[in-house]
């Protein structure tokens, strides 16, 4: 009778509009390199270049700001793109010898938070074609497309195959003109007997038409013969009777001559005369890297210069026994010859250069190479031929990301250092170029704020990203490996520097490229990562259980580094560390150039994998977790606060380290079945000697008796005897009350995987308004920081605790340290009695404070069946009224759905099917803004951004710089992300509707007939408090009611 008399029936109609103002889900724009790249082209009259993937993926960017993304229905790898340049249409070949057409149009608009929106240019899918089989022949492998070649006029699409076919298909209608098809035994006819020996010509390997007489091309077929066949005539003007195995084609400017690549690591020059019907040698013919056996030449380039000798570009080449393993890029240009070594797979390459015919120099100005792993641009008009910083397509995963940090809204100042510090890493490159590919025009208004996204690494740099838009730009990389010693300890070789590369080998490699997926020591990578971004103070947290603590610095600076020791396992015994060894810090002096500086090393013992860090500068604090326990450091005074064991007897594992291997599988199948054992006992065995335990021995009597509401999943409480029960999974400082009702200070909260929770009261000189003040006096310079336990909190299920967050008297989160010092932002109500949000895996629960007695809940697991993962507080304003905005708990769950509960009353708004349950490390990596945005990896190298307020989205809003046509609403989506298909096109852009599950009123808030209690200890009340303390529960529980649904 008592839960039916809180629920509520029916829809409230204005609520229902107010969340739509609020929320909406959008998958805004995709950051970073895109995953196994298979396929590039360049439109040099709009400036846009396209990259396809192996998943089906098309991607066209133009100058920051500018992209425009499709997919094929299939996942199948896209393997050829052209563009029709100018038009905004391009072509690709895939995997699956189909040929697609795709137009950039205008979608039609759409509605977002209930206001209308402009629609944006799309990629749109138009049309599809497949050649048909030849007559005859059962196999259609004689039809699979090898090349493809769009003559100038953009009529007319050459189709070369495996058979030795050329077809040609009418644009853009995709039909076959089967009056030109070019079959290889009409070639075969003009050849010399000679060369004929009965054997067949091979695939079509390349096909180039000639740059001054359109209607002319050169076919290139695998066994080395070069035809120059006429459209017009349907016939073989020149014979080029090649001996090597042919791999790519290039004509020069001119048309007086072409240059082949072949198969044995060299290339040809070939004259093209009118007068000559067969050319049997070639004008010249050199293997570049020989004598001995190399790797074919994939594709070359000649490029004519003003400056003199022509520029020659060609990939592979490589003698076979001693570099066949390397991904190289040759330039050649007089005597000036560089090797650039890549450390992924060259998937294809161009040159931006002069395309105007009435030019008569090519004159290159950049080469763009896509490797398999990044992108990367030479300035190929400075002496040396420098790389250019790409302002995005960076590699996200140049190391593996460890973790990731949102800060938003960065003062000014910070923003501006962050940017010289970046300046000053790249000053070493010497080249003004701008980026060369800079077509479309980005319509998005300027941020109003900016942002940074912070990434750790496994080789112990933390990278910083400008993620105001829907570039993510490079800012800054801070490396922490120099603060201890390493194997790469020995002083840099000026030799190595990749813009000045002088050793005399051969041949002349130069190290190119950021992508470097080894690190020298897996110790060093970064798991934790807190900024403040008003003190510039910077905690990274690594592997081997090192806490670093960083101060912005302009300058140059040469010191040693402060190191302190913590021993978390407090001398206990019985246990014995078998993981990794600590790093070895540097102690003597060293260089550190401008930007975040070390000042502190905090070493935890053992050397375990850091699961928690938490900083509040204000108060000269950070707190850390690791497996075994937590620790709290003045990095002001240089002395350690605190050390807290967090270890149960059984946490064997714990001892092992994620870097050893000495698990067993007995030991883990003993543990599992002791689980089984005690799932079934119902934890009628424990008996705890504390206050409460009567309470608990009540409540799980009448956890037997109750029965189980049909809408709920019964929760079997966790074992205390599980493995890893001490990892500490969230810290958090506040200024709050934990004492009594009265006085207020600072506090420390930390959460396990036990679901144990414990309140530290600290006593900071010259912080808070309680005891320590009034105990500070005149002595408060020498006073150091105390920590006395306050509360100990036991969750009933043991679940691992998430998150913890201290709501003021309003409601709302508090702020940031310096935030309300400052009066950037509202300070909070320190007059009405505070309550403290905890997260765990299986369920939301706010107790008020100091008693900590629970106000109210969420069972997200009994209700829904899965596992909180991710929390976030965020603050979303309304995209219709300008002043209202409301504090929301943001929860991703283990399912990839979002969840969204209004606070502190824990009413659930609406759920967002986000990410695949399938996609574990999207799930693990998702990181949330405070303005209602997030980033998950959907590869190891791209973050997919989403929204989930529908007043900020951040997406693309460009035009492509060329006339495009308008679409029908019900044939396109938006943000230029589309999706082919035959019938409709269906957005990644979704707006889940608000009638799911979990955003219907009707629904009962399990509040008022819980009978679980959680066993709470109090540290700091007397006596006479806990008396007084008591009379006030049973007083509440009589008006409990009335509480417990506001």
């Amino acid at each position: 009778m008592m839960k039916f008399r809180f629920r509520r029936q029916g829809t409230d109609p204005q609520r229902e509009k107010i969340k739509q103002e609020l929320f909406a889900f959008n998958k805004t724009v995709e950051h970073g390199f895109p995953h196994q790249p298979s396929a590039l082209a360049f439109d040099p009259k709009l400036q846009l270049m396209a990259i396809g993937t192996k998943s089906g993926a098309i991607k066209i960017y133009g100058a920051p700001g500018v992209e425009f993304t499709g997919l094929h229905k299939d996942t199948t790898a896209v393997t050829q793109i052209h563009f029709l340049p100018g038009q905004g249409r391009l072509l690709s070949l895939l995997d699956d010898n189909t040929i697609h057409l795709w137009e950039l149009v205008v979608g039609p608009h759409r509605e977002v938070g209930g206001a209308k929106k402009e629609g944006g240019v799309c990629l749109k899918h138009v049309d599809n074609y497949s050649l048909p089989g030849r007559p005859g022949i059962e196999s259609c492998s004689a039809t699979h497309v090898t090349v493809l070649l769009l003559l100038k006029s953009c009529d007319l699409l050459c189709v070369g195959t495996e058979g030795g076919g050329v077809y040609f298909v009418e644009l853009p209608r995709l039909e076959l003109r089967e009056s030109q098809t070019l079959l290889q035994d009409q070639v075969t006819q003009s050849l010399p007997d000679e060369y004929r020996c009965g054997k067949s010509l091979g695939p079509v390997e390349s096909l180039q038409e000639h740059p001054q007489q359109p209607g002319k091309i050169l076919i290139g077929y695998s066994r080395g013969l070069v035809v120059l066949w006429d459209l017009g005539t349907r016939h073989a003007d020149q014979l080029f009777l090649g001996k090597q195995q042919l791999e790519s084609l290039v004509w020069e400017r001119s048309g007086s001559l072409f240059v082949s690549s072949h198969n044995d690591g060299g290339y040809a020059v070939w004259p093209v005369t009118s007068g000559n019907a067969c050319t049997h040698q070639p004008a010249s013919s050199t293997i570049p890297y020989g004598p001995f056996p190399c790797k074919a030449i994939n594709k070359i380039l000649w490029r004519t210069s003003q400056t003199g000798s022509p520029v020659l570009l060609y990939s592979g080449g490589m003698p076979r026994a001693s570099y066949g393993d390397r991904h190289c890029l040759t330039i050649q240009q007089d005597k000036e010859h560089v090797t650039l070594d890549f450390t992924s797979r060259v998937i294809d390459f161009f040159t931006i250069h002069n395309m105007e015919p009435d030019r008569e120099f090519d004159d290159p100005s950049a080469l763009v190479v896509l490797l398999e792993e990044e992108l990367v641009v030479i300035d190929l008009q400075t002496p040396g031929w420098p790389t250019l910083p790409t302002p995005y397509l960076a590699p996200l995963h140049s190391s593996a990301i460890t973790c990731s940090c949102h800060i938003s809204s960065v003062p000014p100042k910070l923003w501006e250092r962050l940017i010289n510090a970046g300046k000053a890493q790249r000053s070493r490159q010497h080249t003004h170029m701008s980026w060369p590919i800079c077509g479309g025009k980005n319509l998005a208004p300027p941020p109003k704020q900016q942002e940074l996204l912070l990434t750790g690494h496994e080789d112990g740099t933390v990278r910083f990203w400008d993620a105001s838009g829907v570039a993510l730009t490079p800012l800054y990389k801070l490396g922490t490996a120099n603060v201890f010693h390493t194997d790469c300890d020995e002083p840099p070789d000026p030799s190595n520097d990749p813009d000045m590369q002088q050793e005399e080998e051969w041949p002349p490699f130069r190290k190119v490229g950021c992508f470097d997926p080894y690190s020298d020591d897996p110790r060093l990578g970064i798991q934790k990562i807190s900024l403040c971004k008003y003190s510039s103070k910077l905690v990274v947290a690594g592997t081997a259980g090192q806490v670093i603590v960083l101060a912005l610095n302009d300058e140059l600076s040469d010191h040693s580094v402060d190191v302190s020791v913590v021993d978390l396992l407090q001398d206990r015994e019985g246990f014995t560390w078998k993981g990794h060894d600590r790093l070895e810090a540097r102690l003597k002096p060293a260089p550190f150039p401008p930007g975040f500086q070390p000042q502190v090393l905090v070493q935890c013992l053992p050397p375990a994998s850091v699961t928690a860090v938490a900083l509040h500068t204000e108060w000269n604090l950070i707190a850390f977790g690791t497996s075994h326990g937590f620790g709290l450091f003045d990095y002001h005074r240089r002395n350690t606060v605190l050390a807290r064991c967090t270890l149960h007897p059984n946490d064997s594992l714990a001892m092992e380290g994620p870097l050893s291997r000495v698990k067993s599988l007995k030991k883990s199948l003993r543990q599992s079945f002791r689980r089984i054992r005690k799932s079934r006992v119902s934890g009628k065995k424990r008996a705890i000697t504390t206050p409460t335990s009567k309470v608990q021995e009540a409540n799980a009597a009448l956890a037997e008796q109750e029965e189980v509401a049909p809408v709920q999943r019964r929760i079997e409480p966790r074992s205390a005897d599980d493995s890893l029960s001490g990892v500490v999974r969230c810290l958090c400082f506040a200024d709050t009350f934990l004492r009594d009702g009265t006085h207020h200070g600072p506090t420390l909260w930390a959460g396990t995987n036990s679901g144990s929770v414990y309140a530290y009261a600290l006593e900071v000189p010259g912080v808070g308004s309680g005891r320590a003040c009034e105990r500070g006096g005149a002595n408060e310079g020498g006073t150091c920081v105390e920590a006395v336990l306050g509360k100990e909190i036991q969750l009933m299920h043991r679940a691992p605790v998430v998150s913890i967050s201290i709501l003021d008297g309003r409601g709302k989160p508090l702020p940031d340290p310096y935030e309300a010092s400052q009066d950037l932002a509202i300070a909070p109500d320190m007059t009405n009695a505070h309550s403290v949000l905890i997260a765990s895996e299986e369920q939301l629960k706010v107790f008020s404070l100091p008693k900590v007695s629970a106000k109210t809940k969420f069972k997200l697991t009994a209700h829904e069946g899965c596992r909180v993962r991710k929390v976030a507080l965020v603050l979303f304003h309304s995209a219709a009224q300008e002043d209202y905005s409301e504090h929301t708990l943001v929860c991703l769950t283990n399912l990839g759905d979002m969840h969204l509960f209004t606070i502190p009353a824990l009413r659930p708004q609406v759920r967002y099917d986000c990410i695949r349950k399938e996609d574990i490390s999207g799930i693990a990596s998702c990181v949330f803004t405070k303005n209602g945005q997030g980033f998950y990896l959907i590869s190891p190298s791209e973050y997919e951004r989403f929204s989930l307020s529908a007043k900020v989205l951040t997406e693309p809003l460009c035009s492509p710089g060329c006339k495009v046509n308008h679409l029908r609403s019900a044939d396109c989506s938006l943000s230029g992300r589309t999706e082919a298909s035959p019938c409709t096109l269906s957005s990644p852009i979704l707006e889940t509707p608000l009638d799911s599950p979990l955003s219907c009123a009707d629904l009962t808030l399990d509040t008022t007939g819980e009978i679980t209690v959680e066993d709470v200890r109090d540290f700091l009340t007397t006596v006479d408090e806990a008396e007084n303390n008591l009379r006030n529960m049973k007083e509440e529980e009589g008006r409990s009611a009335g509480i417990l649904i506001n």
